[in-house]
Parts: structure tokens; sequence; C-alpha cells
């Protein structure tokens, strides 16, 4: 057990890190070849911040290029173009299109040193022991792997992961309460014509097809068997509520990108709407009152995590590793927790907050002075309390994970005729 609560770079340094004949030059040559490493990122722009890749630098020495794109793109590239990266930063729903190409190498969890410290969520899916598990692609469904050469999910934990987590959250509807004038409670909502023509919701099918069945669910038009893996008789009737809806006017855009969200309800074009927790935090740093509403029939959850390219070998998948080890110490987790995520291992990210910022963003606790974002902007006040309360009452309460379907292909062309309705 002692390894697994070594460093990467620890390791490197002993004698063990090498073979008999070479354990002595190893320190080495990691000393004198890891500033010359770059690893190339790409994700999605929640986690691929510039911040990261500068803290990477200075802690690491070595060079992370980072490049951010929307999910599909993320999608295409991991599934298409394997020589095109070293780190994949993706979400698990992408995990299962893309795990199935081998473009990805499966990870060994005994050199990730805080393995023991991430959440249940990820190894059985149970936050706690008497859980539910939410319906959709549950992380822990596509986080193990049965080998080094594993080409399936294995069913229960192995030695194998898929991805590192790293960050999710439980979404929601994001609402301009200032503008709306009375309370939300229900995913109904976003289908009610008082907001005709002030509505939208994101166009990525595999999310946003799981926002239309918490809405169709709410309004009690569609039981269904599993809102994660639809029939296509369940696509059909999701896809023609949302479609008349549409013809009807009642949205006003459709957005693929973080700022293409921000911008419209920040501008007030839009006052209720499928959102993402920084989101929320972009719009009320300009000082607009917005809201990540909780509503009855809870949460859509996501979670992402990183990947290693089946071409990473050497020195690059050492320093990979020792990248992992890094991000799970903490300093990244506090500084995505200050946008609103939660972090795979939060006990580590304490160490990097304040307790102000701990009590406020992970226990739900009123805040005792102003709560910052990560760029120093104001997000909340004394006395303010977090929108949906703690970690325990936002992750307890998760109804969905988004997925892909067995009728994903079907679903997608179907999500595609609604855009254009």
């Amino acid at each position: 057990m002692t390894k697994q609560t070594l460093s990467r770079r620890t390791l490197l340094k002993g004698a063990a890190a090498a073979g008999a004949a070479s354990a002595f030059p190893a320190p080495m040559i990691w000393a004198q070849n890891i500033k010359d490493v770059t690893l190339r990122q790409f994700g999605t722009g929640v986690s691929n911040l510039n911040e990261v890749g500068q803290k990477v630098k200075e802690d690491l020495g070595f060079t992370l290029e980072m490049t951010a794109l929307d999910s599909d793109a993320v999608t295409q590239r991991a599934a298409t173009q394997p020589g095109s990266f070293d780190i994949a930063d993706i979400e698990y729903w992408i995990c299962k299109k893309v795990w199935p190409t081998g473009n990805l190498q499966a990870m060994d969890v005994s050199k990730i040193k805080n393995y023991d410290k991430i959440v249940g969520i990820f190894k059985d899916g149970k936050l706690t022991p008497e859980s539910t598990i939410a319906q959709g692609t549950a992380p822990h469904t596509v986080g193990f792997t049965d080998g080094p050469d594993g080409t399936t999910f294995a069913s229960e934990q192995t030695n194998w992961m898929t991805l590192i987590p790293t960050i999710y959250n439980a979404d929601t509807l994001g609402i301009r309460p200032d503008l709306i004038g009375r309370p939300i409670e229900t995913w109904a909502e976003l289908l009610n014509p008082d907001f005709k023509g002030k509505a939208s919701i994101l166009d990525i099918s595999s999310i946003g097809i799981m926002d239309a069945a918490m809405v169709c669910e709410a309004m009690g038009e569609i039981a269904y068997g599993d809102k994660g893996n639809m029939t296509r008789e369940e696509i059909d009737k999701t896809m023609a509520i949302f479609t008349e809806a549409k013809k009807a006017g009642q949205f006003r855009a459709f957005w693929k990108t973080f700022d293409e969200s921000v911008n419209l309800m920040a501008s007030g074009e839009v006052v209720i709407q499928s959102m993402w927790s920084p989101a929320i935090t972009a719009v009320k740093s300009r000082g607009i009152d917005c809201v990540y509403q909780p509503l009855k029939e809870g949460y859509r959850s996501w979670g992402g995590g990183i990947g290693l390219s089946k071409n990473l070998s050497g020195l690059e998948l050492d320093a990979a590793y020792e990248y992992i080890n890094w991000y799970l110490d903490g300093w990244v987790g506090g500084f995505l927790m200050r946008q609103g995520y939660y972090s795979a291992v939060p006990e580590t990210s304490k160490d990097y907050m304040t307790e102000n910022e701990w009590g406020y963003w992970f226990e739900g606790k009123e805040a005792t002075d102003t709560i910052t974002n990560p760029f120093g902007d104001a997000m909340a006040q004394a006395g303010e309390v977090r929108d949906g309360g703690s970690f325990e009452e936002r992750m307890g309460s998760v109804a969905c994970w988004n997925a892909v379907m067995d009728e994903n292909q079907y679903m997608v062309r179907k999500w595609n005729e609604f855009i254009a309705a």
C-alpha cells in the first residue's frame, strides 16, 4: 500500500523507478528531460483553462497545451483523431462512445495516490451506501475495464480505469428571478407559455435530450422506463412535444457554447434555460440576478475525467500520471469548486479553500464574507447560501446522468429534426 501513497515523481526519483541495471540514472533522465515534455490536452471549456496550464508549468515543469471545444467536437476528435492528442478531458457519456474505438489506454489505479479518496459516485455509483443509482450513463458503469488491454466496460471496480474522474456537478435550469417575478419549482416551467420567446435549451443532443425528458416527465406527458435509455417511441413522443413548443415560438434560441448561454441570460433575451454552473457564475459576476434553481424533480448530472491516448508511452506517459496525481491533489479542485463544480477528491480541495469558501460551496452554509470566483469576481455576500444547498443535498438529488442510449443514432436524427423544424 505504501506505493499508492507516493507521488509519481517520488517513485521516479527512487531506485525502484527503473530496473536494476538502470535504476540510478532514472532520476537524472527525468530531471533533465521533463522540461522538454509537452502534453496536448483537449476537452470542453469547462476545465480546459489557461490558469491550469500555467500552474502545471509552475509546479511540474512541463508544458500542457490545451484546446477547448464543444462537447460534440470533443467526441468526434477523441473517436476519430487518436494521433492529435495525449490527454482527453472528457465526460463519461462521451467515454461510452470513445472507449470502444481503442483510442484510449486503460489506467492503472495503483499509480493514483488519492484513489481511495475518490467519491463513491465514480466507483460503485453511490454517494452513500443508501443512495439510489440514477438513470442514464452513470460514471461507474463506464469507469472500469477488465485489464490493461480491456476493450469493454467492467461491471464492477477493477484495477484499471477508463477515465480518472476529475469534476462533476448537478445541473438544473438557470433563471432570471428579477424578470420572472414568481417561484420556479419544476422542470415543466421550461415549456410554460408564460415564457414564450424567452426560453432556451442547449443544442447538444446527448445532453439536451435529458433536459427535455426531465421536462416531459415533470409535465406528466411521458413516464419513461429509463430516461437515459429511451425507446424509439419515447424519443418520438419527447421530440414531438418539444417540436410543437418550438413551432409555437417557445424558444428564443438554442445554444452550444458556454458564452452563448451567458449572453442570452445576461441580456435578458432569455429568462429560463438549460445552464451550467459556471455560466450562472459568469452572469452573477456582471451584477445580474441569476439563480441555478433547485427543482422538485431533481437534477440532471454529469461527470468528467481524464483519459490517456493509446499512443502515450515512456517519459510522456510518466508525466501524464504525474499530472493526474497533481490534478487530484487539490489545487485544481479548489479552483473549479469556486465556479460551482465538485472535485472527485473533495477533501484535498478543502486545503486550497478558505473556511468560508468550503462552507459556502460544499457544506451549504451561509457565507461569512464575500464569496468570489477563481478570478476574484464577487459571487455572493455574507449571509447568502448556495443555490440547492450542500454537496450531499445536491448530488443526493440526481435524477439522471447525461447518457448515450442504445438508440443513440435514431435520437440524434430526431433531435436534429427538432432543431431544424
